[in-house]
């Protein structure tokens, strides 16, 4: 029999991770404060409790053989106590202590000497005029946990944006920092994978945001040679400095003179990698799952000259299944991916659409027609 691998958490990300695992042959397990979650409807190993209730902690964890998570908000505590019995976590605790709290993080890059914006830790006593000195005018305040999505993040200009966002910001997460606006010409994305014998990289993507949400990513095979090269050094730098193994989805801001910041780094499959999974020879979600057992990592390139992915957000609240199959699914090019999600809510996740192929415009027409068509 294959291994079990356990997931911390059970959303897509973890579905569509368990998808390919259960095409390599191997089990999953999860654990999440449900049962049957998106991924954990998938399996008969579905745990419901969460890192906090140790009993269960330790059954999950004694049910696996190597353990990943979904997301990087479980404290770096609980995986160490997981690998002080003895399990191999993938990232490990150590990575997520460097990367989880967004200041440290930005901070172990700029050690490191990655370009990163400017940034500096917010104090009780900070006013606005002192960090506008430091970071210019316009600046953001970021939570320096649990941000995701643009939750987490608050865009200030003055005086009133500024105690408007500490207000906002304090409910979410005490701890608070501030980071100089970047007035970039296109935010970009790269997908970095690592194991103890290789590491690959995807090609550079262009994501557009809505609302604050990834809602359209763009991979090319005709990306700038020497920008794609330049992402790929970031990015095994990036993975070095925080001792990182596994997969990581890392977002850059680029500026004007081409130059590249880190914005941030999520240590797991990330949204601007889902277009893999139609557009690569080997998705990001399967060689998440080769790297967590250290196996042979798979080709990365793309299979068209293009590959279009735009999120499918919840345009209503009720049920999460959408209401006009038979219109949507008349698209035979287009490649669906509804994440099981129960509840359905306005600008929520529920699913995306991937569209590969050599004509650009058209792809990212048509991925758009469906997106406005489709009822979740």
């Amino acid at each position: 029999m294959g291994k079990k691998i356990g997931i911390l958490g059970g959303g897509q990300l973890a579905r569509m991770s368990a998808y390919q695992a259960y095409k390599l042959g191997f089990e999953i397990a999860i654990l999440e404060k449900k049962y049957n979650s998106p991924a954990g409807m998938l399996t008969k190993n579905d745990f419901e409790g969460w890192v906090e209730d140790e009993e269960q902690l330790l059954k999950f964890a004694g049910d696996c053989d190597v353990i990943t998570l979904e997301n990087e908000f479980i404290d770096s505590a609980y995986l160490k106590k997981l690998e002080d019995i003895g399990k191999v976590v993938i990232p490990s605790s150590k990575t997520i202590s460097k990367i989880q709290d967004k200041f440290i993080q930005k901070s172990v890059f700029s050690k490191a000497g990655l370009q990163v914006p400017k940034f500096i830790e917010l104090g009780e006593s900070h006013s606005y005029e002192e960090v506008a000195e430091q970071l210019g005018e316009r600046f953001v305040i970021k939570s320096r946990k649990f941000g995701y999505d643009g939750y987490g993040n608050a865009l200030v200009s003055d005086e009133v944006t500024y105690k408007n966002g500490i207000e906002k910001l304090s409910d979410r997460h005490a701890f608070l920092m501030a980071e100089e606006f970047i007035d970039f010409t296109e935010e970009l994305a790269i997908m970095v994978v690592k194991t103890q014998n290789e590491i690959k990289t995807y090609p550079l993507v262009k994501t557009i945001q809505k609302n604050h949400i990834c809602h359209t990513v763009i991979a090319s095979a005709n990306i700038d040679i020497k920008l794609q090269k330049e992402a790929e050094e970031i990015a095994g730098r990036a993975l070095s400095a925080i001792d990182g193994f596994g997969l990581y989805g890392i977002e850059f801001f680029r500026k004007k003179d081409d130059t590249l910041l880190i914005n941030e780094i999520a240590p797991r499959p990330h949204n601007t990698g889902h277009y893999t999974i139609e557009g690569c020879k080997t998705s990001q979600f399967e060689n998440h799952i080769r790297a967590v057992l250290n196996l042979p990592l798979g080709y990365t390139s793309l299979n068209k000259q293009f590959a279009v992915m735009v999120n499918l957000l919840g345009k209503r609240t009720g049920s999460g299944v959408p209401q006009n199959y038979n219109e949507v699914l008349k698209y035979d090019d287009a490649h669906f991916h509804i994440y099981g999600k129960a509840e359905d809510k306005k600008g929520r996740k529920m699913g995306h659409v991937t569209l590969v192929g050599d004509d650009l415009d058209e792809l990212i027409e048509k991925a758009n027609k469906i997106e406005n068509e489709i009822d979740l």
